[in-house]
């Protein structure tokens, strides 16, 4: 059998599984061994945390008027601009809250309770316009509706991507991993 030529011939030496992964990253950062990518469902897990944490303050802080943004029939009324006022509020508290965590720590409070961090895609920290584009992009989250139509396209593009990538992670450019499973060079700016 030593005879013939082998129908794959494989360019660049390593096993054909080598090749494929090669192959698949695509000019990404090659994730080092023993690094998990984050799954869809902790990625969710700590966005609702986020969620509830910053939305929590805004209640204590407002009194509880912050509620108005979700009334629709104020909405509705010549007293609208209560609820637009409010609604600012949620979408500014939101965007900073996931821009200061993100500069501070790596990582949101509830990325940081589920163990996950994001970094660039190579390996390095995330920059201050990164985090600000992530932030950005992350409030379409908070919008009724619309959150759980763009939740389900992130979930499939996860699951999809073998970086498991969102779309935001895509524009970005950066990944959600274990942040114990980095390699320490790596997670150094991680808190």
């Amino acid at each position: 059998m030593g005879d013939h030529d082998s129908p794959i011939s494989l360019q660049g030496g390593g096993t054909l599984a080598k090749q494929i992964v090669t192959a698949e990253e695509g000019g990404h950062w090659p994730v080092p061994e023993g690094t998990i990518l984050a799954s869809g469902v902790r990625r969710i897990a700590a966005i609702s945390v986020d969620i509830v944490i910053v939305t929590t303050v805004l209640m204590v802080a407002t009194r509880g008027q912050i509620i108005d943004a979700w009334n629709l029939t104020l909405w509705g009324s010549s007293n609208f601009h209560y609820s637009f006022a409010m609604a600012l509020l949620i979408f500014a508290a939101h965007w900073l809250y996931w821009r200061l965590t993100g500069l501070r720590y790596s990582r949101s409070l509830g990325q940081r309770m589920f163990g996950i961090a994001v970094l660039a895609e190579d390996g390095s920290a995330m920059t201050s316009q990164m985090w600000d584009q992530r932030a950005w992009r992350k409030l379409v989250f908070l919008i009724p509706i619309l959150n759980i139509i763009q939740g389900v396209r992130e979930l499939a593009r996860i699951s999809q991507r073998h970086t498991h990538q969102s779309n935001i992670d895509l524009h970005v450019g950066s990944i959600v991993a274990h942040a114990d499973s980095l390699p320490p060079a790596n997670r150094k700016h991680i808190k």
